[in-house]
């Protein structure tokens, strides 16, 4: 599946902090639904960030922790649990969309602005797909390693032994494609490869207009993705059975698998018949401003990051 006919650009890597890329993610979005240029983009934390899911606990996250080791904390629209970003372990994506050029329902869309993703993983040589079992949850607070869905959790396989007693997997993506060359990859059971988590996605719909965003593991640092929750109970070694980076599956840098990401991404638009692509595409000082402005009014802000939206919990 290819790119929805539209006039697109694609923002290369930029670091700037986390409230400030959430916020450009919405300005993005705002540009989309006005008629303006779709958006794919890569970019990168800095300093280190904590993204809590839409309706999570703020009691969950170890506030003494992140004020300690200068790890920046903020709210995502998207639901799930909190991931931890780093300018290294992490590799982060985002597609801006209107929403009435991708399918209404939520799954089908989902799959849609996957393909890229899945498409990076294969450019890099890794056997990336959609878990093909469910596997149970070890903490719900924390996005990879809640429970393991067919629907939308993207695993890779890394020869490990099958056995365990949490079935030890994997990811978020979603659209139930076929194991890898092993056959393996998507089996959630005793067999020859234990598929772990290799990337979280998430999508939400604000003012006729998809964002979908998410995060590639490039490396994975357990002690500190553990260390910004309140009293985990996983150890460091539980975590890595769940949990993979790209580094341990293939021979690559960071700035490669940058470009892979990218790369995809040019290449889902590009074969899209009708479809335009500004290879080069850079924010207005309109969209910047107005991120800016979305900073200091909600990403920002105790009330968007330390008070939970709602009165259930995600």
């Amino acid at each position: 599946m290819t790119a929805p006919a539209l006039d697109w650009r694609l923002v290369s890597e930029e670091a700037r902090p986390g409230p400030m890329q959430m916020a450009l993610d919405e300005a993005a979005a705002e540009t989309a639904a006005a008629g303006g240029p779709a958006t794919i983009r890569t970019y990168r934390w800095d300093p280190s960030c904590l993204t809590l899911g839409y309706r999570q606990d703020p009691a969950t996250v170890d506030w003494g922790f992140c004020d300690r080791e200068g790890i920046d904390v903020t709210r995502r629209q998207t639901g799930g649990g909190g991931i931890y970003h780093d300018d290294r372990g992490d590799i982060a994506y985002s597609i801006a969309v209107p929403a009435a050029d991708v399918p209404g329902k939520l799954l089908d869309c989902y799959h849609l602005l996957c393909e890229p993703i899945l498409d990076a993983f294969a450019r890099l040589g890794i056997d990336a797909d959609y878990v093909g079992e469910s596997v149970p949850e070890l903490y719900h607070p924390a996005c990879y390693l809640r429970e393991l869905h067919p629907a939308h959790d993207v695993v890779a396989g890394d020869g490990r032994d099958g056995g365990g007693t949490d079935g030890g997997e994997a990811d978020d993506g979603g659209t139930g494609r076929g194991g890898g060359t092993d056959g393996n990859v998507g089996d959630g059971g005793d067999s020859g490869t234990r598929p772990r988590k290799i990337a979280g996605n998430a999508q939400y719909r604000k003012r006729d207009a998809v964002i979908q965003h998410g995060s590639l593991t490039f490396a994975v640092d357990a002690e500190r993705h553990l260390g910004v929750f309140a009293d985990p109970p996983v150890t460091s070694e539980a975590f890595r059975d769940r949990v993979v980076g790209i580094d341990e599956l293939a021979d690559v840098d960071r700035a490669t698998a940058v470009t892979a990401v990218e790369s995809a991404l040019a290449a889902w638009v590009s074969e899209s018949e009708g479809a335009t692509l500004d290879r080069d595409g850079s924010w207005t000082d309109a969209e910047v401003k107005r991120a800016e402005e979305l900073v200091e009014t909600k990403y920002r802000t105790d009330d968007w990051v330390r008070t939970r939206p709602g009165a259930n919990g995600d």
